[in-house]
């Protein structure tokens, strides 16, 4: 098998939301969670691809992608962007559900609606990420090379800190980040926020 680490090309657009399903789940595939495979991409993928494909990166195994890390270097202008021209009109394909509806699909729609605070951390940790990689690539080494050239990219453009959001249902991912020296910020309700120093 050959991995290889690429920069994004739009046509691996289609890809990036098939990865951000098979793991929309603290990691694990959330097909069997929603009605819309669509709808995990559309908040946790896409826009990130679409808006600034400069920090989007792919991992492929024999020309096939099979994870990638992207994000933002201003976590501002990135929410302002997707308020703009991004949220509405998912907004309107997406309506709030029943307050009474516990289900993954409804927790994801109402993280759509709700607007998005801009957190006392973004001064320093102006820049975020996400990371998804397919069991298939895992645990070899090659999340660490995705941070490594996110943040070198990051760096080129003189960032000075980056922050991420974990689940704490997320273990996998917790000790990931922990491992590639993300320092714990602070814990949120039912997530906890990791940072970096550039």
């Amino acid at each position: 098998m050959e991995f290889d680490i690429r920069s994004y090309h739009k046509t691996d657009l289609s890809s990036i939301y098939r990865i951000c399903l098979l793991t929309g789940f603290n990691g694990h595939d959330a097909t069997p969670y929603l009605k819309d495979p669509d709808l995990v991409g559309h908040l946790f993928a896409a826009p990130y691809a679409i808006f600034e494909p400069s920090l989007c990166f792919v991992l492929t195994i024999d020309f096939k992608l099979c994870g990638y890390v992207l994000g933002t270097s201003d976590s501002i202008m990135f929410n302002d962007t997707c308020e703009k021209n991004w949220y509405p009109e998912l907004r309107k394909r997406y309506p709030l559900p029943n307050e009474d509806e516990d289900t993954l699909e409804a927790h994801f729609i109402r993280y759509l609606h709700k607007k998005q605070t801009l957190f006392k951390w973004t001064d320093d940790y102006p820049a975020h990420l996400h990371i998804d990689i397919l069991p298939i690539a895992q645990k070899k080494g090659y999340g660490s090379k995705l941070i490594k050239v996110f943040i070198n990219q990051l760096n080129r453009f003189k960032i000075k800190g980056v922050h991420l959001i974990v689940s704490k249902k997320n273990q996998n991912a917790i000790d990931f980040y922990k491992k590639v020296c993300f320092q714990e910020l602070e814990e949120l309700e039912e997530s906890i926020v990791f940072v970096q120093k550039l």
